[in-house]
């Protein structure tokens, strides 16, 4: 174990300042640092011991496989994903999922792999965002055990954390390797993730800070804290987000002849055309609403945009407001070539004269003096409105909770403003106007350069232009289900039956497993029953079609239900009385509890009797997220398993609260338990010689209680490494607490999102993958399932993507103990890392490639 943390140690900044410099330093990380890239010249001189940041830093950005909701394949690596040769059997058939991914990600070689071998690190305001850092010393020959309490200011703050993941999806944007309208996409994806953290995540710190039963925060910091460090962080990030369109983005659109215009920029001729638009498609359908002693200010919707307007009365003089909803039922983008006439925007870019694009919001201002006749149009100004849309339902209380979540999705739409967005150049006398009148306070105001709301981008990302995108990739049949890439599909049951599939999505195909392992059951005269989880699809899912088909054919099929997934509330309702009405026995989940499991079950009549054929995965039944979303799948007729799922199906739709599981680990009853007890079988492997290594994926860690059983276990040396997405609470690298824990995020064309829990076990690892990630919400108030991978092959496979994913080999980011990410897309020697993503779509097409 390392040396001590002493308390007056340069690496912990606190120990030696007095009260004043330490509320100094404090208000400094608060004021913007939280958990940004903070400036040794930002810090005050007389508190902070400055130090050089010995660690090698690149300016150099990640390909353009890298980051969205991927990987980049090394040239020097070749082989499959799943390699497997149909012709054999017995004992070699079990090579269907062997792991083909380069052997020496998963040795303990510093020099190669690169683990652990940051020893030089920026200690300068670690945890700078916490009001008490860690103050006590570490001990290395302290005896270690639960009840040794382990340091404050050990956690990070969620909400800051999150805002840290959505600033690395920014810097994806800004990678100049990435393709231009891919740039964009991740502009859009930034602005959306934010409208939804605001809605729900502020806007819930908010309400509880209103009601006065806002506690601290596990990371020390009090509820206002949070919301102060939550609004200069996000001022900071949307203003670097709307500068960095303006001077990089739209001059390179551009330059690729997608031409953003605003309204004075258009020729004489491009205007007549767009107000020959305005009369016929826009005028009918907008609805000024004047705000006069007999006209109330109207109620404006959540995340609409909305033009506010100051005109004159020149007869009277007088001065009035009104408002002018931009309808949202229109494209935002109006494209001036193809007005009036049936042809793709993208032929005019392609031909080389290019497309010229003019917001809409603009085009309506410039004829606002149509909308108010015999007004002087003095001001015009865009504004956007976020409110409160999280959904709470009280459901011990709620007879029929279709019927009380139906009414909440009502009360949703007029829930308290949390954020008012507003153009650069809006008045202050308007601006005080609409502060007064939305009832929100002037630090919720965030003006922002025009264009506001860039998920607008996502229209301009639709446009078909492929090279300004990413390569097409088309995803495979899955080599466990299949020999040969063909347009019939393979014996789903029979391979099943042979052998277990492990599925990686979107690299293996979801329509050619998953998606016909359904629309078989359906109809396949055998099948007696189908028992189908459902958290979030599509309108038009084909896993709802197949499960209408199949209870239209007499099978016995039920569907849990998940009405309470957020944002898909009303969709969900809709297909769900879809599925009611074709005669499947529909579930609403359990009082208190989401359903997120994601389970399928199968009951078929065989020659032997029954049998049972399962899927267990990390992802949604969703067709189309499938396409965009890296999930894992298993496909089994194990029996030990079909009978957990049986159970667990039993628990969900009935009454069985003395289930008991065997390769299943079920929050909220055993899923964090069982998860501790195994990161303590580490220690006791570690303390006794064995090998001991944990390797966790997530898409997030907030979990206390996991969070310490991990500290404890790199106290006592086990080496973890941490692969997460989104919000991570750990604090990895601090001596005497975390420094055998290394955490690495991802991000890049495809949205990270399996889960993924690796424990070596004494050398006879256990690997399992499921739906839960390490949050309050996942262990204590979801039904989540993890299963135990029983192929070796399948279990090398997974731990040692894991383990490739944390090395030093693949490009990432890291979290330091300063709290803070770097972005790593080259060695010390300057090579460029591997994209991951981009490497595994190479094997996936290898596969195919060597497929006779």
């Amino acid at each position: 174990m390392s040396d001590s943390l002493s308390p007056i140690s340069p690496a912990n900044p606190y120990a030696s300042a007095t009260p004043d410099e330490f509320i100094k330093v404090k208000k400094s990380a608060l004021a913007g640092l939280v958990l940004g890239s903070p400036t040794l010249s930002d810090l005050p001189v007389d508190s902070v011991k400055t130090q050089e940041e010995s660690e090698e830093t690149t300016s150099a950005k990640p390909n353009a496989q890298e980051a969205k909701p991927t990987v980049e394949s090394d040239e020097s690596e070749t082989g499959q994903n799943f390699p497997q040769n149909p012709e054999e059997s017995g004992s070699e058939n079990k090579k269907k999922n062997v792991d083909c991914l380069d052997s020496s990600y998963a040795e303990d070689d510093d020099e190669n792999d690169l683990d652990y071998e940051e020893t030089e690190d920026d200690d300068t305001l670690f945890f700078e965002e916490l009001p008490t850092p860690i103050s006590e010393p570490l001990s290395g020959e302290a005896e270690l055990g639960l009840d040794k309490p382990l340091p404050s200011g050990r956690f990070a703050d969620r909400e800051l954390s999150w805002l840290a993941f959505n600033e690395r999806v920014l810097e994806q944007a800004e990678d100049p390797s990435l393709p231009l309208l891919e740039r964009a996409w991740f502009l859009a994806i930034f602005s959306s993730n934010l409208d939804e953290f605001m809605m729900v995540r502020a806007a819930g710190l908010k309400r509880r800070i209103a009601a006065g039963i806002a506690k601290p925060a596990a990371s020390g910091l009090s509820p206002q804290q949070v919301v102060d460090g939550i609004r200069t962080r996000t001022r900071k990030l949307t203003r670097r987000q709307g500068e960095f369109f303006q001077k990089e983005i739209k001059p390179a659109l551009e330059d690729a002849g997608v031409r953003l215009r605003n309204w004075e920029e258009l020729e004489d001729s491009e205007r007549e055309r767009l107000t020959v638009y305005f009369r016929k498609q826009l005028f009918p359908v907008l609805t000024p609403l004047a705000v006069d002693p007999s006209h109330p200010f109207p109620y404006i919707s959540g995340l609409s945009l909305n033009i506010a307007v100051v005109a004159r009365n020149p007869l009277t003089e007088k001065n009035y407001f009104a408002r002018v909803k931009v309808p949202d039922s229109l494209p935002r983008f109006v494209n001036v070539e193809t007005l009036g006439i049936e042809a793709d925007p993208a032929r005019f870019v392609e031909d080389g004269g290019g497309a010229t694009f003019v917001p809409i919001e603009q085009i309506i201002s410039a004829h606002l003096h149509l909308l108010f006749p015999g007004m002087q149009i003095l001001e015009s100004h865009i504004f956007r409105l976020t409110r409160n849309e999280d959904v709470e339902v009280e459901e011990d209380d709620a007879e029929n909770l279709l019927t009380a979540m139906e009414a909440e999705l009502l009360r949703r739409k007029f829930g308290p403003a949390v954020r008012l967005e507003v153009a650069a150049d809006i008045s202050g006398e308007v601006l005080d106007f609409l502060v007064s009148k939305l009832e929100i306070t002037h630090a919720d105001v965030y003006r922002l350069p025009e264009p506001l709301d860039l998920t607008c981008l996502n229209q301009l990302h639709d446009l078909d232009l492929p090279h300004l995108k990413y390569p097409n990739y088309v995803p495979v049949t899955a080599y466990g289900l299949s020999a040969v890439e063909s347009s019939t599909p393979a014996d789903i049951f029979a391979s099943m039956r042979d052998h277990d599939i492990l599925l990686h999505h979107p690299y293996d195909s979801f329509a050619t497993s998953v998606q016909h392992f359904i629309a078989t059951a359906a109809k396949d005269p055998q099948v007696q029953a189908i028992k189908q989880t459902l958290y979030r699809t599509s309108s038009d899912s084909p896993i709802v079609s197949s499960l209408i088909a199949a209870a239209q054919a007499g099978k016995q099929v039920v569907a849990i239900v998940e009405i309470k997934a957020r944002f898909d509330e009303d969709a969900n309702i809709s297909w769900a009385r879809k599925l009611e009405r074709a005669g499947v026995h529909v579930v609403y989940g359990m009082i208190g509890l989401k359903t997120h499991c994601k389970l399928s079950l199968v009951v078929r009549q065989e020659p032997e009797g029954l049998r049972r054929y399962c899927h267990i995965g990390t992802g949604n039944y969703h067709p189309k997220t499938a396409r965009g979303y890296e999930d894992l799948g298993l496909l089994t007729c194990n029996t030990q398993v079909a009978q957990d799922i049986t159970r667990l199906f039993n628990q969900m739709s009935g009454y069985a609260p003395l289930a008991t599981f065997q390769r299943l680990l079920v929050a909220p009853r055993s899923l964090r338990s069982g998860l501790i007890e195994r990161i303590n079988r580490e220690v006791l492997h570690h303390e006794n010689g064995r090998s001991a290594r944990i390797s966790i994926k997530v898409n997030s860690i907030v979990d206390e209680k996991v969070i310490d059983a991990l500290y404890r276990a790199s106290q006592a040396g086990v080496k973890i490494d941490i692969v997460v997405r989104g919000i991570c609470a750990i604090r990895p690298g601090v001596p005497g607490l975390s420094e055998n824990i290394r955490v690495r995020s991802i991000l890049g064309r495809y949205l990270e999102h399996s889960r993924v829990y690796v424990f070596e076990n004494g050398g006879e690892p256990e690997v399992w993958i499921g739906s839960a990630d390490l949050m309050h919400r996942n262990l204590d108030r979801r039904i989540e399932a993890l299963v135990l991978i029983d192929d070796v092959d399948q279990a090398q496979y997974l731990r040692s993507m894991v383990r490739q994913q944390a090395s030093g080999k693949v490009s990432s980011w890291r979290l330091r103990k300063n709290g803070t990410w770097q972005r790593r897309v080259e060695n010390k020697r300057g090579k460029r890392l591997i994209d991951f993503q981009a490497k595994l779509m190479d094997e996936a097409s290898a596969r195919v490639c060597g497929r006779s």
